[in-house]
């Protein structure tokens, strides 16, 4: 029933848009990434500026490089969101600054999260686990296992590199690496099931760290020398490091920026916490919701959070045609 309920909130996507200021907002292009939380991102910003400031908005289905190299060639999409800065590559620092795309700000508080995580029940049970050099000094408290990523995920290069930067193996601790990221999920629910140690990488938002109470493992300071060294797959003698939060933003062109100031002000504030992501992730996969439901569910749910990104008027347009 309920998420009947937030699938009956959907149908108000069709309702016509609202005009802006008395004028039309026009039409907009926003990318759509092809994983769920940016998902979830562009369709609430669709909603937003269709409901809230009249805008025609077509979605466009992309990844990170595609969407920057379309910008970079075609000088579109207008909006491009859940843009991972850290995976851009040259061409997007070369788009900022040329002055062609204006970066307003992060999308996820406090960005992405990669990390070595525990159980929040053996962290409970065993608080020196919180950190490396207490999971290292107790391997058996972790089970004796390190869960890593699949071949060919970036991860799987930084843990292949940080392992021994923090002695991991040597200190009797195997480290398994999964076949698939199916699989690497599954082995933490089955440690939930069960009440079983388990220790290894994940990352945020996700549907996983949502439902599962995980602590990150303290893994002390970040060194930016031995993460960037971390990235190459034939590094040696890298040194420990922690993850740092990766960046998040959302991106416009600067025809954009300067055609729709108001649109681009409640883009720069749209900025979604990672936990409430994380908790977002969890019901669409329980409930097996697409990004559209996923959205509704946000606006439903965090009117505190969304009402804050708009000017007044917007606010009253949404709120008005979320209680319809």
């Amino acid at each position: 029933m309920q998420k009947l309920a937030f699938t009956t909130a959907l149908t108000l996507l069709a309702v016509p848009a609202f005009a802006q200021d008395g004028e039309e907002c026009g039409a907009i292009s926003i990318t759509e990434m092809n994983w769920a939380s940016a998902s979830v991102v562009t369709n609430v910003a669709s909603f937003i500026m269709q409901q809230g400031y009249g805008c025609d908005v077509s979605i466009v289905p992309s990844d990170t490089v595609p969407a920057v190299t379309s910008v970079a060639e075609n000088g579109e999409p207008d909006i491009v969101t859940e843009l991972w800065t850290n995976a851009t590559g040259e061409v997007y620092d070369r788009l900022k600054a040329e002055g062609s795309v204006v970066e307003l700000g992060a999308v996820l508080d406090p960005g992405g999260v990669d990390a070595w995580w525990i159980p929040a029940y053996l962290a409970e049970e065993h608080p020196e686990l919180t950190t490396i050099d207490g999971v290292l000094q107790n391997p058996e408290l972790v089970g004796g296992r390190f869960h890593n990523c699949p071949e060919g995920w970036g991860c799987r290069v930084f843990n292949d590199n940080l392992l021994p930067a923090f002695g991991v193996a040597d200190a009797g601790i195997e480290i398994f690496n999964h076949g698939s990221g199916e699989t690497l999920a599954a082995s933490i629910g089955s440690a939930f099931e069960n009440e079983e140690p388990w220790f290894g990488y994940y990352w945020a938002p996700t549907a996983v760290i949502g439902r599962y109470d995980m602590v990150q493992v303290d893994m002390g300071d970040y060194d930016r020398e031995a993460h960037e060294a971390a990235q190459n797959p034939d590094a040696t003698d890298v040194g420990r490091t922690s993850f740092p939060p990766a960046p998040v933003s959302t991106a416009v062109t600067s025809s954009f920026s300067e055609e729709y100031p108001e649109l681009t002000e409640f883009l720069s504030r749209m900025t979604f916490k990672t936990e409430d992501m994380n908790a977002i992730l969890s019901w669409m996969d329980d409930n097996s919701a697409s990004g559209e439901e996923g959205a509704a569910y946000f606006l439903t749910n965090y009117p505190d959070t969304w009402s804050s990104w708009l000017n007044e008027s917007a606010a009253e347009r949404l709120s008005a045609v979320l209680q319809q």
